[in-house]
């Protein structure tokens, strides 16, 4: 009988849609899944619509809810993670703030920039704990890993914990490409697509049509033909911009794209955030919004007799599927660049079409991108692999050195100012922190 744990189950929206695409597949309708959260109240949450999931979909699985983390993992066959270390408070708020008094600007600050740098010293910590609680109770157990940064945490996971089974998983690829099926008025199903990149600066190196009569449409020229007629979608403006800019489409959102590079957000130039309807501090204004509206939504799922339960279209599920029954499915992937990518760091983690079996994840060899593409992605990288190298060597001069390769950062501030930033933030988050000499 197969067991999942869910490391994070608190986070209850996004647990309903990961247990729901589970137990639609009649395969699991008896299996184990087993719920874990440091918050007693959210996790208790999560196990009572959990419940009504099952309920509503008439099936029987064995539902386990616990704050012991080994007693949720113990024996599982895959382990999904969907933790935010140190919550919205106090350490997402140091994120923004610290750095807004420098004039220092962002969005959504989970990925890159001094945000997502923080972010990823304060996570990796506690990833590699989960990893060694596996290695003692479910050795085996492959771990699908949604969490941010995803690039700095599957780098420095791989290099830190080579021994386990992990992929990093997000829902931008296939969610882009839904979006652009929706732009262009075509059914998603007829879409297809190779992708290809590093986690949120993946780019469409083809986007087609497939027509019933098996003729494959390139669907490149009717998206820039949107984009030259300025008839792209409104909060979609830095995408397209990029579009004409480099021929392909980047995979995630425009607002996180926007602070990946240096050109959209400018302390000088208010005028780049309306013309690209930039929304900054937008992650603060979705937690505001998702934390003044959790009492409903919980009052809402508890009051519900029956659950609408739907394919999400996140990954895990049909990757679980593939694996126990050998039928592959093929899912985007963050794995080590392993002769994958040529003009990529070989250490990076590189976000690459996988095809998943019995043998679990095995990546597909890309080749070379187009110059261009990897050199923005290069930018990026060098940010991750500063901050592994951080997290590897201890050292916190690298800390800084990550945050002065920051695109981002780099347009916007002096390196006497990204250095004193970078003491604050550190300072600010202290325990969160690990001990940097």
């Amino acid at each position: 009988m197969t067991k999942v744990c869910l490391i994070g189950a608190g986070s209850t929206v996004f647990m309903k849609n990961i247990v729901g695409d589970i137990l639609l597949n009649d395969m699991f309708a008896d299996c184990t899944i087993a719920l874990h959260d440091i918050d007693p109240e959210r996790l208790a949450t999560s196990n009572m619509v959990a419940q009504k999931i099952a309920s509503s979909l008439n099936v029987s699985p064995t539902i386990v809810a616990t704050e012991d983390r080994v007693e949720a993992l113990r024996d599982a066959e895959f382990v999904i993670l969907m933790i935010q270390v140190g919550g919205f408070e106090p350490c997402t708020v140091t994120d923004f703030e610290i750095p807004k008094k420098y004039g220092l600007r962002q969005t959504i600050a989970d990925t890159l920039g001094v945000g997502g740098i923080m972010r990823g010293l304060r996570t990796v910590p506690v990833l590699l704990e989960i990893a060694e609680d596996m290695r003692r109770h479910c050795p085996d157990a492959l771990m699908l890993q949604y969490v941010n940064p995803m690039a700095i945490n599957c780098w420095a996971l791989a290099q830190l914990a080579p021994d386990i089974r992990q992929v990093g998983l997000c829902h931008s690829v296939q969610g882009t490409a839904y979006e652009l099926a929706q732009d262009l008025g075509e059914d998603f199903k007829s879409i297809q697509y190779q992708c290809a990149g590093i986690n949120h600066m993946s780019f469409y190196l083809t986007f087609e049509k497939r027509h019933e009569d098996g003729r494959i449409e390139d669907l490149y020229p009717r998206l820039k033909e949107l984009a030259a007629q300025g008839k792209e979608p409104a909060e979609n403006k830095v995408r397209y911009e990029m579009l004409k800019r480099t021929g392909y489409f980047a995979t995630e959102s425009s607002e996180h794209f926007a602070e990946y590079v240096p050109w959209f957000i400018k302390r000088d130039r208010p005028d780049l955030i309306d013309e690209f309807n930039v929304p900054l501090d937008e992650y603060i204004r979705r937690c505001e919004e998702q934390i003044a509206g959790w009492r409903i939504q919980e009052k809402e799922l508890a009051d519900a007799n029956k659950l609408d339960i739907r394919y999400s279209g996140e990954y895990a599920a049909r990757i679980m599927r593939a694996v126990k029954t050998g039928r592959p499915t093929v899912i985007n992937g963050n794995v080590p660049n392993h002769g994958l990518i040529d003009n990529l760091p070989e250490a990076a983690s590189v976000e690459v079409p996988c095809l998943i079996d019995h043998r679990g994840v095995t990546p597909t060899r890309v080749g070379t991108l187009p110059p261009h593409l990897a050199a923005m992605m290069q930018s990026n990288v060098n940010v991750q692999a500063l901050a592994v190298e951080a997290l590897v060597t201890g050292k916190r001069e690298h800390v800084y050195h990550a945050a002065m390769m920051d695109p981002h950062t780099a347009a916007e501030l002096s390196l006497d100012q990204i250095w004193a930033l970078t003491d604050d933030l550190i300072e600010a988050h202290g325990d969160w922190l690990p001990a940097f000499r």
